[in-house]
């Protein structure tokens, strides 16, 4: 479902909000130029989103006119985090802020990836049992299961060890 801007007081709705703004106005499921132009309003088409780098978001700033006079959306790329000093006047600087916030998502990737881990360690303890000789590459690989933690790059970045 779009939104429509009217063409006097710019205003953006989506098509339901017209038709409640319009109940003694009948149209048809799908709307045509003649219906737009009875309501003297016209189509804003979607833009693509502009990237964002990391701690920024995009947000939706209302509409602006691209270069062939078309209405589309228009979007903002925004920080997640400032300085501010809280109600005890202590500042908290965005450059701590990103870094806790990096922290949370590290510590449950970390915690993710573990639980994959011992997931995979679990399908394989059968061999470890007394009764059972285990081969040299099951050894080799559930080792290197037990050392993904310590790879370049955890947790956001993990080689999987193929199962024998």
């Amino acid at each position: 479902m779009g939104e429509y801007r009217h063409k006097v007081t710019g205003e953006v709705k989506s098509q339901g909000e017209w038709r409640s703004a319009n109940p003694n106005i009948s149209m048809p499921r799908t709307w045509n130029q003649n219906v737009l132009d009875a309501l003297n309003i016209e189509a804003v088409l979607e833009a693509p989103k502009p990237d964002a780098g990391p701690y920024q978001y995009v947000a939706r700033n209302g509409v602006v006119q691209d270069a062939k006079g078309n209405w589309v959306t228009a979007w903002e790329v925004r920080e997640m985090f400032s300085d501010y000093t809280d109600e005890d006047g202590v500042t908290h600087t965005k450059a701590e802020r990103e870094a806790a916030y990096q922290a949370d998502i590290d510590t449950t990737k970390a915690a993710s990836i573990r639980l994959e881990r011992d997931r995979k360690l679990a399908e394989t303890d059968w061999m470890a049992l007394s009764d059972v000789t285990m081969s040299a590459e099951m050894a080799t690989y559930r080792q290197a299961l037990r050392d993904i933690t310590a790879q370049e790059g955890f947790p956001h970045s993990v080689n999987w060890p193929v199962k024998p």
